[in-house]
């Protein structure tokens, strides 16, 4: 059966396509160092149009305000230029709501092709250019520490990481974010407080990396104006061993986090990156493998602290489970030397 991954990594290389939605233009050259921020590509959004109805803005019949349209079919505007008129007394006139190209007069009614901002898309990591996707973007190459997670806000955060968290069972507060947080990446425990994040916007942080978070809270985690990364899901449960040291040991080191969406289709998943020196390129992570005894695994619905632990052997035949369903699974040895039965479907190898 082919399993899931998690990367709990101290030093690795990370390769990330990083794509525009759209063809465009990339703004970077292969080799080139870019930082989290970077603008590495962009392209036109969909565009947004205005329809002017000039007879209703002036107030007159469509046949008086044609003679009066003093514009034409791919004309350049901007902002508060004339559009139409004068008339009248008060020399009533239309003006231009905002900057953009006049693609269509019909029936004294005008379609405005409004300007927009490109659609800039940023590194989102410490890197080099490694190759580039034409007309597209590039992909960048980084190495250091990287631990992957389940659930991300579809932003991306840069700053120094900062630690809130003295056990893997921790539960942030509100009072635990203070101005010390200011433009840092916070790593904080369970949050079940829509307090907590409202703090963290008003700080204002970078990003925050939750152990678990309430599913209560996923609408309002999505209007934040910072990167949020959920690592173990959602309901209260506490940090794996492996995640908790990693990410305890680089307090105070530069990290970036990326709140993208978990897809098994497309292979992504949030994450956060942690760039250090390294004397050698290591080896890029698997990124897809087969059950086997003998991996660390992880298991995804375990509230308990010990949630990571060794596969002995996969069961030869279905197990009977608690719940009277029949399904493959796995003898894990966990970290406390404790051995379960765990269905394939609830395990992920650390790798």
């Amino acid at each position: 059966m082919l399993a899931p991954i998690a990367h709990v990594l101290p030093l690795t290389t990370i390769r990330r396509e990083r794509v525009l939605p759209v063809p465009g233009r990339v703004l970077v050259r292969q080799g080139q160092k870019v930082a989290p921020r970077d603008v590495i590509a962009e392209a036109a959004t969909t565009a947004e149009h205005l329809l002017l109805d000039v007879p209703r803005a002036l107030g007159i019949s469509a046949k008086e305000a044609a003679a009066l349209i003093q514009r034409e079919v791919g004309d350049l505007v901007n902002e508060g230029d004339l559009i139409a008129g004068p008339v009248g007394i008060t020399r009533r006139v239309l003006r231009s709501p905002a900057s953009g190209k006049i693609v269509l007069i019909r029936r004294s009614k005008i379609l405005l092709d409004v300007d927009s901002a490109p659609h800039q898309l940023r590194a989102g990591m410490v890197g080099v250019v490694a190759d580039l996707v034409a007309d597209r973007g590039a992909i960048i190459e980084s190495v250091g520490a990287l631990v992957q997670g389940v659930w991300g806000n579809g932003r991306l955060g840069f700053g120094l990481l900062q630690n809130r968290m003295e056990t893997p069972s921790d539960k942030i507060t509100p009072g635990e974010l203070d101005v010390s947080l200011r433009g840092a990446i916070a790593l904080a425990g369970y949050c079940d407080n829509p307090e907590v994040l409202h703090a963290a916007s008003s700080i204002p942080v970078k990003g925050v990396i939750f152990t678990s978070m309430a599913a209560s809270l996923v609408p309002l985690a999505r209007q934040m104006p910072y990167a949020i990364v959920v690592l173990r899901g959602f309901g209260e449960q506490h940090l794996d061993t492996p995640s908790y040291k990693l990410l305890t040991s680089n307090h105070n080191r530069e990290a970036s986090i990326n709140g993208v969406a978990f897809h098994r289709f497309y292979g992504t998943r949030p994450e956060v990156v942690i760039p250090l020196p390294a004397s050698d390129d290591p080896p890029s992570p698997p990124e897809s493998e087969e059950f086997a005894a003998g991996q660390r695994v992880r298991l995804t619905h375990w509230r308990a602290l010990h949630s990571v632990g060794t596969i002995q052997h996969i069961l030869p035949q279905l197990a009977l489970l608690p719940n009277k369903l029949k399904a493959p699974a796995a003898s894990v040895q966990l970290e406390n030397g404790e051995t379960v039965t765990v269905p394939l479907a609830n395990l992920e190898i650390l790798a």
